[in-house]
């Protein structure tokens, strides 16, 4: 049974034509981080960057070559979409994407960890087998079918992110409309838009109407009677998200999800007329499917259990920012905050002062004014710099923290001497305060 439900060939058309829709959609982020000026303002203006704690030897390369980095990601990007050496660009974009992933997280967005697990899994998927230089290289490489395991990926992996983004929005301050009110306040001044969307009845929208198409679309689109309705209301849904939040590719990658959900025969017959449809019915077990299975099962285990790892964490999430990275958490509070840095010169205990402008861009001093990985890294940061003047320091962090326009309240414990903590992954760290502390305490 399992056998039959990973296995069974089915025609290609939707993975080959979402192959074309993924690289002509690498290509314009690539290509548009570097017209907009994100490279710039994020991996070089910097004097370091802050990436994922683990990965400190990951710093972008130095000058002008982080743009030559994206130029390689974005000619990547129209190999895969003309299937030209697929698997070796794609696996190559995927190393890349990566790397500047994990390099820095200023810019941290839930859809640029999605872009890297599915160009991941997109590496072993046959998407260059049909309409692909490759194949007209070789024909031998040509064929008309895929396994099934290769549709139920987009459709497993597409659940998971939704439902988790649902029921994320679950809490008080989203469903109050205490968040959508202070988001759509930042868009204020939008172009004709702006006073419209300060509306109570947008809120009510935005509040309610994410809550129900994150919990719905997926089931809505694998269900024909309701399938059309699904779609339009998700271009509407993903066209205003682009408008509004802009939030890159995301939106339109999310439509081009939709080939895997309509009948192979009308994808064949609106994008590939003159490819032969696959009907046949025959399973092709490979030799290595217990092995197969057992990676596709893990990797879907970790998904489900990964965004749940806060739930073992002490406190709430939305207060220590632990686990809320890899769990599809979007959009769904804001912080503020007062936080100063103060520098204690251990021989003497003289406090040396710290000038946050002098270290960081402004973009950094919002993430380390608010985030405590951020505050721990900027410390070890510090640490760093003094260590080579020969001068052995300590540094505490005195923070107030407001989320989603509450009142301000201590944050760090400002006793703790951050420069000489450890930073555990899995754990709450006892120097980020309670969330249950007296306002202003």
């Amino acid at each position: 049974m399992i056998n039959k439900i990973l296995f069974k060939h089915i025609d290609n058309s939707a993975l080959v034509v979402f192959r074309m829709f993924l690289g002509a959609l690498i290509a314009l982020e690539c290509f548009g981080a570097i017209a907009t000026g994100w490279i710039k303002r994020t991996l070089i203006e910097p004097q370091f960057t802050f990436n994922f704690i683990g990965f400190e030897w990951l710093q972008p390369l130095p000058g002008s070559w982080m743009y030559v980095y994206y130029v390689v990601m974005g000619i990547l990007g129209l190999f895969i979409m003309l299937g030209y050496k697929y698997r070796l660009s794609m696996l190559s974009f995927t190393v890349l994407w990566a790397g500047t992933y994990l390099m820095q997280k200023s810019s941290y967005n839930n859809h640029y960890y999605f872009l890297m697990i599915l160009s991941a899994v997109m590496t072993v998927m046959p998407a260059h087998r049909y309409a692909s230089v490759d194949v007209k290289q070789n024909s031998r490489l040509m064929r008309r079918s895929m396994p099934n395991w290769c549709r139920l990926f987009f459709f497993l992996q597409l659940f998971i992110l939704y439902t988790y983004a649902s029921i994320a929005k679950m809490y008080p301050d989203w469903m109050d409309l205490t968040v959508p009110e202070l988001l759509m306040k930042s868009k204020q001044n939008y172009l004709l838009v702006g006073d419209f969307l300060q509306y109570k009845f947008v809120h009510y929208f935005i509040a309610y109407g994410g809550i129900v198409f994150d919990g719905l679309i997926i089931p809505l689109l694998l269900w024909k009677p309701t399938r059309k309705i699904a779609f339009f209301a998700s271009i509407f849904f993903h066209l205003f998200n682009s408008f509004i939040f802009q939030v890159g590719i995301f939106p339109y990658l999310s439509l081009a999800f939709a080939v895997f959900f309509f009948d192979p025969k009308t994808i064949q017959t609106l994008f590939l007329k003159h490819k032969p449809f696959y009907s046949e019915s025959l399973i092709k077990t490979p030799q290595n499917a217990l092995l197969f299975k057992t990676i596709f099962a893990l990797y879907f285990a970790v998904q489900v259990l990964l965004p749940l790892r806060h739930y073992t964490i002490e406190d709430s999430v939305l207060w220590t920012e632990e686990g809320h990275r890899l769990s599809w958490r979007m959009m769904l509070r804001t912080r503020a905050a007062t936080t100063s840095f103060r520098v204690i010169d251990k021989s003497n205990n003289k406090v040396i002062p710290v000038n946050l402008n002098d270290y960081l861009t402004r973009k950094q001093i919002r993430s380390v004014s608010t985030k405590p990985d951020f505050m721990w890294q900027f410390s070890q940061r510090l640490k760093s710099i003094y260590s080579e003047k020969g001068i052995d320091i300590e540094v505490r962090v005195r923070s107030f923290v407001s989320i989603n326009g509450k009142p301000k309240k201590r944050f760090i414990d400002p006793e703790v001497d951050l420069a000489n903590e450890k930073w555990n992954h899995l754990k709450h760290h006892d120097w980020i305060l309670p969330s249950n502390q007296d306002e202003n305490n």
